[in-house]
């Protein structure tokens, strides 16, 4: 009887204790199933900035790489597989370092327009400023952007009628049509990058007297890839205006 007892009353820990065992069992089976469950997510290899990338500024191939991210099912492709896809696309906004990129927010630079489009190819210290020109002022329409021209003023003064290459070496970084259709647009102006110095001294000719243009050779301006800042007018705050005075004093022989 004695015994009897003593089995009764352990019965419920045994219970109690094959419980606990059966509730262990279940953690683990859950356990197992939600790390099956994540195992099963798929991934995908993308595009992915290692550093900012600002808007309107040009992607290069130093600021990309390749990661392997969790893909939705069922969730629309617009990553980039290659950092070929995405190389001299434009940001729309500005896209994180580690941050996928999506194809919401880029853009070709031939698609790029207003304030979306990349920044133009202007140095430290210059600025850009559109010319006119036509077919006998600008070489038959077959100068081309960075192509590098020279600037020669033509003045009429005094009875008399003078000449002078006034710039040379400057970089043309757009060249604006009519507007025609394909193939038979003519070419109405340059845009040209030099100092604010310079851009004083041409308008002063464009209003006051007349300019040609004259393609350089490109076995002569091969090695300007690059444009250093000019001691002589540094930046745009170094501009005093110009006035027929000083036009004159820079340029003699043209009056």
């Amino acid at each position: 009887m004695s015994t009897f007892r003593g089995l009764t009353s352990r019965r419920p820990f045994t219970l109690l204790g094959i419980l606990l065992a059966l509730l262990v069992i279940a953690a683990f089976v859950l356990v197992a199933l939600n790390a099956s469950t994540a195992g099963s997510v798929p991934t995908q290899s993308v595009v992915v900035a290692t550093k900012d990338l600002q808007p309107r500024m040009p992607i290069d191939g130093s600021s990309v790489d390749i990661k392997r991210i969790p893909i939705a099912n069922g969730y629309p492709s617009v990553y980039f597989s290659s950092p070929a896809d995405v190389k001299g696309m434009i940001p729309l906004v500005t896209i994180v370092a580690g941050q996928a990129i999506t194809s919401n927010e880029v853009v070709k630079a031939s698609q790029a327009l207003g304030s979306q489009s990349e920044f133009l190819p202007i140095p430290s210290g210059f600025v850009a400023v559109t010319i006119p020109t036509s077919e006998q002022q600008g070489v038959a329409d077959y100068i081309q952007p960075n192509d590098y021209i020279s600037v020669i003023a033509i003045v009429s003064a005094n009875g008399k009628v003078a000449s002078k290459t006034i710039f040379t070496n400057i970089h043309v970084i757009k060249v604006g049509t009519n507007g025609s259709a394909a193939g038979s647009a003519s070419v109405t102006s340059l845009t040209i990058v030099v100092t604010e110095c310079e851009a004083e001294v041409i308008a002063w000719f464009l209003q006051s007297a007349a300019l040609k243009y004259t393609l350089e050779s490109y076995q002569d301006y091969l090695h300007s890839t690059t444009q250093d800042p000019d001691p002589k007018c540094p930046s745009v705050n170094s501009a005093q205006g110009q006035t027929l005075q000083s036009i004159m004093k820079a340029y003699p022989t043209l009056f």
